[in-house]
């Protein structure tokens, strides 16, 4: 490994909905106003938070998960999108609490990755309902493991300038670490919040106003000179070598990619992988186009259906020339909301609605999540996407499941831990589709681009795959 000198922090909090995300996209807005090179991440399997990051710095927003990733995955995809060939400074959210997680050890939470990355962190706490008490909770985050170096703390929320002032006090007498702000509560500056978390940037009015408005918050009640030198007190860190620029492939095949505001679940680092193994992504926007275009596969990824249904619906076009090329051996790849969107019938709030018709069975959903998690999967049977005996780490988060009994469908995985679609099973294939309520990563599973693409190739070659005939097809409706 070679020892580099990236500049980093890490914003966190010592629980979820203390403001952390608003306070990250004021930072990162902030800095970039100012003309400062900024890349973000955020930590975890969201795709909701990267996207308000997007919007904040004018990049993309990288996950780092290490369960998804693996401890080398998360440092190299970190060191390839941190920008620091360009002299980027980098900032990563984490999710959740500080010290949150599965793993007794830590090792999986916000505090791990911090520990891992060896990155100096800024810790958000909630105000509200406390005075001096709260030198108490930054205490607690500093004594517990994995152990993280607290350099600074906002505070977020704050009721009055008395109050502040006795939780500034205390927090720098006990902690001895500075407080660099003081929010005051701001009912304009709060993301609303859905049954999946926050709401997406392209389902919330005025998001550019939004991420202007917790930028000068950010720079007026905190100190943004001090924040800004926190990215440099991180340390040299080891980081594995990688091969310098981004593959190159001739191209081999065009995959269409859903993508809306029903289906905006993408990891950049998917994306990425299926252009650096030779696909030209073609974006379609399936609550306004009618007809596909001339694509070899299709990619349909998680986003809110459930919010659309009735344009979806109605778009019987582009509904029956998914169902056409389907039937016709096309390659077709959907998590989760595009797994919603090939079955069927969907009813949501007392409505049911006719959707592709692809997997013989009907959705419906829940008042609590049906899956929401990690899932381990282990593949029980040879398919086109994966093999026999592969074992893959996914992530779901879903109030959908099957309305009617699933029996007669062949599925890929057996589930170790987690949902799926029935509690038992994940992954139905049907000719050369899979559908899953699984969304993963690439970085863990480095494979599945080289697949995809692959697949792709020979339907464009060919017109078929033969592979897919070696694969027993669900029943059909």
């Amino acid at each position: 490994m070679d020892s580099v000198h990236l500049p980093r922090l890490m914003i966190s909090a010592p629980h979820k909905s203390a403001g952390k995300t608003t306070v990250s996209l004021g930072i990162v807005a902030s800095l970039a106003s100012r003309g400062v090179a900024i890349r973000s991440f955020k930590k975890g399997p969201d795709y909701i938070d990267p996207s308000w990051h997007r919007l904040a710095s004018g990049n993309e927003c990288y996950n780092l998960d290490p369960w998804l990733m693996g401890r080398e995955g998360c440092l190299e995809s970190f060191q390839r999108n941190s920008g620091m060939e360009n002299g980027s400074i980098a900032l990563v959210e984490g999710n959740h609490g500080l010290h949150d997680g599965f793993s007794l050890d830590g090792s999986d939470s916000t505090a791990g990755l911090a520990h891992m990355l060896q990155m100096p962190v800024l810790l958000v706490v909630d105000s509200r309902k406390t005075n001096r008490g709260i030198a108490a909770q930054v205490m607690g985050m500093q004594a517990m493991p994995p152990s993280v170096d607290i350099k600074g703390v906002i505070l977020n929320q704050v009721k009055s300038s008395r109050q502040s002032d006795k939780q500034k006090l205390a927090i720098e007498h006990y902690c001895k670490v500075p407080v660099l702000g003081a929010i005051p509560y701001d009912k304009e500056l709060v993301i609303p919040e859905r049954h999946l978390g926050l709401t997406t940037v392209e389902e919330t009015a005025h998001s550019v106003q939004f991420v202007r408005g917790a930028a000068e918050q950010v720079a007026h009640y905190c100190d943004m000179d001090a924040i800004h030198s926190l990215f440099y007190q991180a340390p040299p860190m080891p980081m594995p070598r990688i091969a310098n620029g981004v593959k190159t492939m001739a191209q081999r095949a065009r995959i269409g990619v859903f993508r809306d505001a029903a289906f905006c679940f993408y990891y950049p680092d998917n994306l990425s992988a299926l252009m650096n193994n030779g696909a030209e992504l073609l974006f379609i926007n399936a609550l306004q186009e009618i007809s596909l275009p001339d694509v070899d596969a299709l990619y349909l990824g998680g986003g809110f259906p459930e919010s659309f249904f009735e344009v979806l619906s109605a778009n019987r076009g582009l509904l029956q020339e998914v169902q056409e090329r389907v039937e016709a051996g096309m390659p077709l790849y959907a998590e989760c909301g595009g797994l919603i969107y090939l079955c069927r019938k969907a009813t949501y709030g007392g409505k049911t609605f006719s959707l592709a018709a692809l997997l013989p069975f009907d959705i419906g959903f829940e008042d609590h999540p049906a899956g929401h998690g990690y899932l381990d999967l282990k593949s029980t049977t040879d398919s086109p996407w994966f093999r026999k005996g592969a074992r893959i780490r996914a992530h779901e988060f879903h109030y959908a499941r099957p309305m009617s009994p699933t029996t007669g469908c062949s599925c890929q995985f057996n589930v170790l831990r987690g949902n799926g679609i029935t509690g038992t099973s994940d992954g139905m294939l049907y000719r050369n589709l899979f559908a899953s309520f699984a969304h993963l990563h690439v970085v863990g599973n480095p494979g599945w681009a080289e697949t995809f693409v692959s697949l792709a190739e020979e339907f464009k070659i060919t017109g078929h795959l033969e592979r897919g005939e070696l694969f027993r097809e669900v029943a059909k409706m």
